[in-house]
């Protein structure tokens, strides 16, 4: 079972450190990890996606809210935030293909950023169903590259 943690802390030098570490001394494995600044400078949100059960999750946030620089820790359950993914995506295409994948990528709402003579490079936010599918759907194309930013979360409350 995946879980997604949202989690408010202090901007400082460091934290990520003490964060991942606390989850590889611990036998955790994290699943996405995504950080950026928030409206106040000082401070940051992480969304940290773990797989496991019940107890690996109150464990996860146990240690969590043990660490200094840790503001608030809040467990995300389905339903009860919005989520976002980006990514970038390069796909073969010539003559032949390039007009269906356009009208796939109009189906699926991308942005075309990058348009070479063999590739086209696709950006596309959405939820992970939302990313998936049209990843499926561009694999018979032939995906040459891939990036993605992990998931985004914010919780409703």
């Amino acid at each position: 079972m995946r879980h997604t943690l949202s989690v408010l802390v202090e901007n400082k030098f460091g934290v990520l450190t003490r964060i991942s570490g606390l989850f590889s001394g611990r036998g955790f494995n994290i699943d996405t990890l995504n950080v950026a600044p928030t409206q106040d400078p000082t401070q940051s949100r992480m969304t940290i996606v773990v797989k496991g059960d019940d107890t690996v999750l109150e464990q996860v946030t146990k240690q969590l809210n043990k660490l200094v620089d840790i503001i608030k820790v809040q467990d995300c359950p389905e339903g009860e935030y919005v989520d976002r993914e980006l990514v970038l995506v390069k796909v073969n295409a010539d003559n032949k293909t390039r007009s269906e994948i356009m009208q796939i990528c109009d189906i699926f709402r991308t942005k075309i950023v990058d348009v070479a003579h063999k590739t086209l490079t696709i950006e596309i936010t959405g939820n992970e169903s939302k990313v998936t599918k049209f990843l499926e759907l561009m694999e018979p194309f032939g995906v040459r590259d891939i990036t993605r930013t992990g998931k985004v979360a914010m919780p409703r409350k």
